[in-house]
C-alpha cells in the first residue's frame, strides 16, 4: 500500500515529482509553514480584536511565538527529520526569537514610524497595514531568514538513513509507462 506521501506525489503532473522530491525538505518546510501561518494569522486577529486590542505588536508576538512551538514539532519531526542533539531546542528557540524580531519590524515601522494607526488613518487604512507589514511582509522576510537559520545551525544532523539519498515515505512512485 502506496504511503501518503506516495499518493499524493501521484497526483502532481509527472514533470513536476522530480523537482519536488529533489526539493523535499523545502516543500516540507513550506507546508509546515503555511499551516503555521494561518495559526499566526488566526490566533492574531483573535487577540488582537479582543484582549490584545491596543497593542497589536504584542498579538502578533504572542500568535508567532505560538506557532513557533508548533513549528518546532512539525519541522523536527517531518520537514527536516534529524536526530537531534542536545542543544537542538535551544538553538531552534534562539533562532525563532531573531526570526519573530525580523516578523514584528515591519508591523512596527508601520504603526509607529509611518504612523499608519487611528487616528492619523481610518480603521480599514490601519487593519490593512497590519496585515500587510506584519503578516505578509513579516512573515516572508521571517520564513526566509529561518530557513536559511535552521539548516544552518539547528537541525544538521540527519536521521540515521539506509543510504545516503533516503528518506522514509519518499521514494518516487512508479512513473507510467508509454504505451506503444
Amino acid at each position: 500500500m502506496p504511503s501518503p506521501t506516495q499518493r499524493a506525489l501521484a497526483r502532481v503532473p509527472a514533470r513536476l515529482r522530480p523537482f519536488l522530491v529533489r526539493h523535499r525538505r523545502l516543500v516540507k518546510f513550506l507546508l509546515v509553514g503555511g499551516a503555521c501561518f494561518v495559526l499566526t494569522t488566526v490566533t492574531d486577529f483573535e487577540l488582537k480584536f479582543t484582549v490584545l486590542e491596543h497593542k497589536p505588536v504584542v498579538a502578533l508576538t504572542v500568535a508567532t511565538v505560538l506557532s513557533t512551538v508548533v513549528s518546532y514539532v512539525l519541522n523536527r519531526r517531518w520537514a527536516f527529520r534529524t536526530a537531534g542533539h542536545p542543544r537542538e531546542a535551544l538553538l531552534f528557540f534562539l533562532v525563532s526569537a531573531m526570526a519573530i524580531a525580523v516578523n514584528d519590524l515591519p508591523l512596527a515601522l508601520s504603526r509607529y514610524a509611518l504612523d499608519l494607526r487611528e487616528p492619523y488613518v481610518g480603521p480599514f487604512v490601519q487593519e490593512t497595514a497590519d496585515f500587510l507589514s506584519g503578516m505578509v511582509v513579516g512573515t516572508f522576510a521571517a520564513m526566509l531568514f529561518r530557513f536559511w537559520a535552521m539548516q544552518r545551525w539547528v537541525f544538521t544532523r540527519p536521521a540515521e538513513r539506509a543510504h545516503p539519498g533516503y528518506e522514509p515515505g519518499y521514494a518516487a512512485p512508479e512513473m507510467p509507462r508509454d504505451a506503444p
